[in-house]
């Protein structure tokens, strides 16, 4: 906990935001309350939205470079960390985070940087699915992800 104190703190400052992204996406599988600690830090779940709204301008038309894309995983994979958590699933649909990644899910370029974008996605989703909670189902299925799915599938 106290080696990601800092972190966390640098987190909130964009120009140090990429490095700690990449540090703490690599730290997420060491730490069993990773995902608890994400949550109630002041301005860390804001700071993940802000990457992840970043780029939209990028989605079209596609011009998403492979280190912007790399950037935005790193935050997805920090989110999936939060929503795969007993203690901040149900924070994580209260806030309606997934819609968040809807507009990654509806790109249909084929470029590497835009499938790695689908695929954390989808991971992200894949988190919240995975502990067969009725409430995840609902909310997933009250929005607009089957027709998002299918797309993907084809």
């Amino acid at each position: 906990m106290d080696e990601l104190l800092p972190l966390l703190m640098q987190l909130t400052n964009p120009e140090q935001r990429e490095n700690v992204l990449l540090e703490l996406s690599k730290k997420r599988e060491s730490f069993q309350d990773l995902a608890p600690i994400l949550w109630h830090s002041v301005g860390t779940v804001s700071a993940l939205l802000q990457e992840i709204a970043s780029i939209y301008p990028l989605l079209w038309p596609p011009t998403l470079p492979a280190m912007a894309s790399n950037r935005v995983c790193n935050a997805l994979a920090l989110l999936q960390c939060v929503a795969s958590h007993p203690d901040t699933r149900g924070l994580f649909l209260a806030a309606h985070i997934p819609l968040y990644l809807y507009p990654f899910l509806n790109t249909q370029s084929k470029s590497r940087p835009f499938e790695y974008l689908r695929l954390t996605s989808l991971g992200v989703i894949g988190a919240l699915v995975k502990m067969d909670d009725p409430e995840v189902i609902n909310f997933l299925l009250q929005t607009e992800i089957i027709p998002l799915c299918l797309r993907i599938m084809e």
